[in-house]
């Protein structure tokens, strides 16, 4: 039987003072931080569904996402009981620092997410949380050094 894929859209949201916005969600004693994003809708190209997740995520609109920076390995989870294979494309978006206004939240995002913070590069090397993708500080480091790269790099989670 051949697993459904999930296609998502996730935003790499850098301020104007190089931090990160994140969304926490906790899982028994772990608690995990990830961007801003979510899954396609049908029809929706990726960037379509990236700039739909920042409005109803974060309230901001207007934003000129930029390249795709990131592309997810593949990985497998389950979706009220049904198992789904999610490849996720995260995009670059630089903004000026804002207040996060999250009343745009589904009913699901409203209980499984706990928190949001804009995080530093050092602030994440330094944190023992669960960082989604794998190696956030080093890709964050990098990308903020060098800028985009030429095509997206295959991250994990």
């Amino acid at each position: 039987m051949k697993i459904p894929i999930r296609h998502s859209a996730r935003v790499v949201l850098v301020s104007d003072a190089d931090r990160l916005l994140l969304f926490s969600a906790r899982s028994a004693d772990v608690v995990r931080w990830f961007t801003v994003g979510g899954g396609l809708n049908p029809g929706e190209s990726h960037a379509q569904a990236a700039l739909r997740e920042l409005r109803e995520e974060t309230g901001l609109t207007g934003v000129r996402l930029g390249p795709e920076v990131w592309r997810g390995r593949p990985w497998t989870t389950s979706r009220d009981g049904v198992a789904h294979e999610v490849r996720q494309r995260y995009f670059l978006a630089r903004v000026p620092a804002f207040d996060v206004d999250t009343s745009g939240f589904e009913e699901v995002e409203r209980a499984a997410i706990t928190g949001h913070r804009w995080w530093s590069q050092a602030e994440l090397a330094a944190t023992t949380d669960l960082l989604r993708p794998a190696g956030l500080p080093e890709l964050l480091g990098r990308l903020l050094r060098e800028g985009p790269p030429d095509r997206p790099i295959i991250v994990d989670g």
